[in-house]
């Protein structure tokens, strides 16, 4: 079913498993035989359906591309994935950095998705005061995300600074 040895032997084991979680379920209206052989089926056709992607080889992702002649993937090319997890990672220290007032407004708003007059009930404020605190800790955020970029340029333009006096 699978049509790879290494991951029918990974399915049989798994099958094996659901055996011992579930032998109490056999009713002993059909043959075990039957019974163990619809649980391995199973197992096999959860595992199709969570599946995603088909496995590509090496070679076919890295052979000249059909339209353009250029490689199919760029393996030097940035990786968003990663550089969005930086992202993200700045950005929590800068919700760290609010005040607790702008933090719970704007963490209860645009993280859980709570509407202002919802937040003004939980924070016991005006629905107006609720809308200020957002607008406030939206701009202490972006003033906080600046300095982080600040700094990091400050950083590289010292390790540059420093790498090229000590080539000298």
């Amino acid at each position: 079913m699978v049509g790879n040895t290494a991951e029918a032997e990974d399915l049989t084991q798994e099958a094996f498993l659901q055996l011992f979680r579930k032998i109490s379920t056999f009713r002993g209206e059909s043959a075990f035989s039957t019974w163990l052989h619809r649980l391995a089926v199973n197992v096999v056709l959860m595992k199709l359906r969570k599946k995603s992607g088909k496995e590509t080889s090496l070679e076919q992702v890295t052979e000249p591309d059909d339209e353009s002649g250029g490689p199919r993937r760029d393996f030097g090319a940035a990786d968003l994935k990663l550089s969005g997890s930086l992202d993200r990672v700045n950005l929590q220290r800068a919700v760290d950095r609010l005040p607790p007032g702008y933090k719970a407004v704007f963490v209860l708003h645009d993280v859980e998705g709570y509407e202002h007059n919802e937040i003004a009930e939980i924070m016991h404020c005006s629905i107006g005061n609720s809308k200020s605190q957002l607008h406030k800790a939206r701009m202490r955020l972006r003033e906080l995300l600046h300095e982080e970029i600040r700094e990091r340029a400050r950083a590289e333009r010292r390790a540059a600074g420093s790498a090229s006096s000590s080539e000298d």
